[in-house]
């Protein structure tokens, strides 16, 4: 390719929305651009570098007996309502009707769809299967933001793997494991295997491949000690214990006029200190008030909750139905008494005693609280959020807690989409069994950001040569005859090796030419100039390190080549 042919959009300037560092630089060197918020462009340079991770991809994927296949965009509603996912994640997903009156939706995902062939197979010795495809998904994410790192419209491989029994499923989601580990080294990243929710779309077991970064708008929670790691949507951790002050008799009540925080109540005295509060939150669970309980020096994990409880419907208790079924507001709820209403509480919270809680009055707490004994708990449930230095609940080392992207998620689905819609084989005694399934995704731009994100320095970005949009730039900083000549013969002898190589042929300054080189990344620069040429010689810059060498002009895409395949 041409550089004077090629459009290749470079900008001087950062995009003034820009935060992270792949936004900011696939912007400037001309690989996206964004058409609304959440939805972007590939542009040439962006549209090579995903087809690379595609080809790895697929390549790992049928390297494990994946089937690829294309499933449609729109699907029709009456197939999620069979599923009960049309309403439950309606939150991020478009729904619309066509002429005819019909529901329809855009593809958040296509466990119903794959599911739907799986209805045609009938025997056991069908099984397993695993298929797959790359296919456009669109989530309507209320905060879309750092450029291809949270998007509304995004490629993504998902694959799905139906087989007889557990053990298939076993094998199934370890072979994807082992394929994903190799996918990302292949692409450049190292990510942690941590445990996780597997939020809207059900099933048990299930792992998110996590690359640590700034960028990321994850938290995991790692202990160096003994290698756990998990997304704080479900860590568990063992936090600092507290100890309690003996306390006689029953609770007892005291006015706090005005209180209505954690911050203001522990004002009273050590007595009320936050680890010696019990936090009151009430939820709405499938349409039935419920008091979850924690420390007050705890905050709540609501996926927690909701992986707790099995069920999507949940929400915040809004004031006027908490008043009308406590008699209080938020700030001075309690559970002491409270019958009706099924109560949570976290396991942090056992065994403590002398503890400060709502009254279920306004301006009113209660002291002395022991909650095994005041407390009608229908639930122990770990509903608390993981804190950096709280012990590792497998070795009770110090966890750190810190921010990285997602790059990858397995699921043990089980039977819940094909019992829902009638995916069912007969079973070598010929019963008849719903199929197990597991589903398993990487989203290709996220994966192109991760990337830049991984591999950048202050002049741009540094591909790795596996997924680099050219592999070779040849740049030539004068338009004299001999020069010009030179960097051709230089090109050609990369095109004959097959080198994806790319030619500055502009009539640009020396200066742009290195500086765009270097912001779009090309792993290695070949230059050509009258100075060396007149010796011989070309100079050669690696684009990692920034490492330049000289060497004979005629041996340079030879070696240069050599290199590249080498690291390919």
């Amino acid at each position: 390719m041409r550089w004077s042919q090629a459009f290749i959009p470079t900008l001087r300037q950062d995009p003034a929305d820009a935060e992270a560092a792949s936004h900011r630089l696939l912007v400037r060197g001309g690989f996206i651009r964004q058409l609304m918020s959440g939805s972007y462009s590939l542009l040439p340079l962006g549209r090579r570098v995903a087809a690379k991770v595609e080809a790895i991809v697929r390549a790992e994927m049928n390297a494990i007996g994946g089937q690829e296949f294309l499933l449609p965009v729109v699907h029709p509603g009456e197939v999620w309502k069979r599923t009960g996912r049309w309403d439950t994640v309606d939150e991020i997903m478009v729904k619309f009707r066509d002429r005819r009156g019909v529901d329809l939706l855009l593809a958040i995902t296509h466990e119903e769809i794959f599911t739907l062939l799986a209805a045609e197979l009938s025997s056991y010795r069908q099984l397993p299967q695993l298929w797959y495809h790359l296919q456009t998904k669109f989530r309507d994410e209320p905060r879309p933001k750092a450029g291809l790192l949270r998007v509304r419209e995004f490629t993504m491989k998902d694959s799905y793997s139906f087989d007889v029994d557990q053990a298939g499923l076993d094998r199934q989601f370890d072979n994807h494991y082992a394929a994903y580990t190799r996918i990302f080294r292949r692409t450049g990243l190292e990510p942690l295997a941590v445990q996780a929710s597997s939020g809207v779309m059900g099933g048990s077991e299930s792992v998110e491949f996590m690359v640590p970064s700034e960028a990321g708008e994850d938290l995991i929670a790692v202990c160096r000690s003994c290698g756990y790691a998990g997304n704080v949507e479900r860590a568990a951790s063992v936090p600092a214990p507290v100890e309690d002050a003996p306390w006689d008799g029953p609770p007892e009540r005291f006015p706090t006029p005005g209180v209505r925080t954690i911050a203001a109540l522990e004002a009273h005295g050590d007595f009320a200190a936050a680890g010696r509060q019990i936090k009151t939150m009430a939820y709405v669970v499938d349409g039935r008030l419920t008091l979850v309980l924690l420390r007050g020096d705890h905050e709540v994990m609501e996926q927690k909750l909701i992986d707790g409880l099995g069920t999507q419907n949940i929400r915040p208790g809004h004031p006027d139905e908490i008043r009308e079924a406590l008699g209080a507001l938020p700030g001075s709820l309690g559970a002491v008494g409270v019958t009706g209403f099924p109560v949570i509480v976290d396991p942090a919270l056992r065994g403590r005693r002398n503890m400060v809680t709502g009254a279920n009055q306004d301006d009113w707490h209660l002291r002395g609280v022991t909650v095994e004994r005041d407390i009608a708990v229908d639930r122990w449930l770990d509903v608390r959020r993981v804190e950096a230095g709280e012990g590792c609940s497998a070795c009770g080392a110090p966890l750190e807690v810190f921010k990285a992207i997602e790059v990858g998620h397995i699921f043990k689905l089980g039977t819940k989409y094909s019992e829902a819609l009638g995916a069912r084989v007969l079973d070598e005694e010929g019963r008849e069994c719903p199929i197990i399934m597991g589903s398993y995704g990487i989203g290709v731009g996220r994966q192109v950001a991760a990337v830049v994100e991984a591999h950048h320095d202050e002049a741009g970005i540094v591909w790795p040569v596996s997924v680099a949009p050219f592999e070779v730039v040849v740049t030539s900083v004068a338009a004299d005859a001999g020069t010009t000549a030179a960097a051709e013969e230089v090109y050609r002898g990369l095109l004959e090796r097959g080198i994806e190589a790319l030619i500055d042929d502009r009539e640009e300054r020396p200066g742009v030419k290195f500086a765009d080189a270097e912001l779009i990344g090309i792993p290695f620069r070949i230059t050509v100039g009258p100075r060396r040429l007149a010796e011989g010689k070309a100079e050669v810059m690696r684009r990692q390190g920034r490492v330049t060498e000289e060497m004979a002009l005629e041996e340079a895409a030879a070696r240069v080549a050599a290199a590249v395949i080498a690291e390919r």
